[in-house]
């Protein structure tokens, strides 16, 4: 029987033998997570691609009345947090704090300009009526029951990636708080390595997102 009797640190807990096997086990962790959330997200991509199938002219239309030039805007700035991201977990494994801080930080005001733009973009929506239900028009087909369909994925799945980024936002935040406090050192950075396998997954939905939703077809509108 292996012989748990080390002090216990951030790094080591007691239940593990090595500081090696506690971050393999965290890792796994969040990959396991990680695995739920495709299978989540999955289904709704599934979904969206078989009614898109089923009314590929009136798809088009309503995939050509959404602002392609935001969604590009908003996949750049994606593009750039993850590369901060990266940027913040190589500080952490050198054990620079400052550095960290800085790209955490940067990493999380490129988040909250995502959801700024993000949320202009559902404005612009709701002025063009847009929005399922009542007073819902969609120019340029009869079928306006198929338009909302399109509109009601296209909200469900944006809006559902938009919660994982405001959840993110809380745990960079969280990150730079405990930094800030001198939690994290090369020794330990597992929770900030995690954090950013959760950051790039969020960003990866997105690259999925932006041509599922924005480009698909719109040469059919």
């Amino acid at each position: 029987m292996a012989d748990h009797a080390h002090a216990e640190t951030l790094a080591l807990r007691e239940q593990f033998d090595t500081a090696e096997q506690q971050k393999d086990a965290s890792t796994l962790g969040m990959w396991v997570f990680l695995i739920t959330e495709v299978m989540f997200f999955g289904g709704m991509f599934l979904a969206y691609t078989i009614y898109r199938n089923v009314y590929p002219t009136v798809f088009a239309v309503a995939s050509g009345s959404l602002n392609a030039v935001i969604g590009a805007i908003n996949t750049a700035v994606l593009l750039c947090s993850s590369f901060t991201m990266v940027l913040a977990v190589r500080a952490a494994q050198l054990g620079q704090r400052k550095a960290i801080i800085l790209f955490l930080i940067l990493t999380l005001i490129l988040g909250l300009v995502f959801l700024g733009v993000k949320a202009y973009e559902w404005n612009e929506k709701f002025q063009e009526h847009h929005i399922p239900g009542h007073g819902f028009h969609l120019e340029g087909t009869e079928m306006q029951g198929q338009a909302q369909l399109f509109f009601s994925l296209y909200f469900v799945m944006t809006g559902l990636h938009a919660a994982h980024m405001v959840i993110g936002v809380g745990i960079l935040t969280w990150m730079i708080v405990l930094t800030a406090k001198g939690r994290f050192s090369a020794d330990y950075m597992t929770p900030i390595d995690i954090s950013g396998l959760y950051w790039h997954f969020v960003d990866i939905i997105w690259i999925f997102l932006f041509p599922l939703l924005y480009l698909i077809d719109r040469h059919m509108k």
